[in-house]
């Protein structure tokens, strides 16, 4: 499963690259706060699957709901003349760090465990 999730993003990735698709520069803070709180759902969601607790409905719709929520707070932030994407980039940056963090410490913890088996089937 985090293989095809990796491979859909370099697929978006890369079309994003083969097409010239432009936007206007007013949306850059709100494609770059809902960028943000994708890529913490994409970590959340491989830390579940290395944790072996993954689910498709959590993970499409904190997908979804954390786009569209930090996209709102930008959008909210803008009427009201206040930087209310700060509160995204803080929440969903310190979840991307921490998510990142874990995914390693799992991925690490696997290693070591199978690393030990090995030598222990010597």
């Amino acid at each position: 499963m985090i293989f095809a999730m990796f491979l859909g993003l370099a697929v978006g990735i890369g079309l994003g690259f083969v097409f010239n698709f432009s936007y206007p520069t007013e949306y850059a803070f709100y494609i770059t706060m809902a960028l943000l709180a994708a890529l913490d759902s994409l970590l959340g969601a491989a830390r579940s699957h290395l944790e072996g607790r993954y689910s498709n409905l959590v993970f499409i719709s904190g997908f979804v709901i954390n786009a569209v929520l930090a996209a709102a707070l930008t959008y909210l932030g803008d009427l009201l003349g206040v930087p209310l994407y700060y509160a995204a980039i803080l929440v969903f940056g310190g979840r991307l760090f921490n998510n990142l963090a874990s995914v390693r410490h799992l991925i690490i913890d696997k290693y070591v465990a199978k690393k030990g088996r090995d030598e222990k089937d010597r």
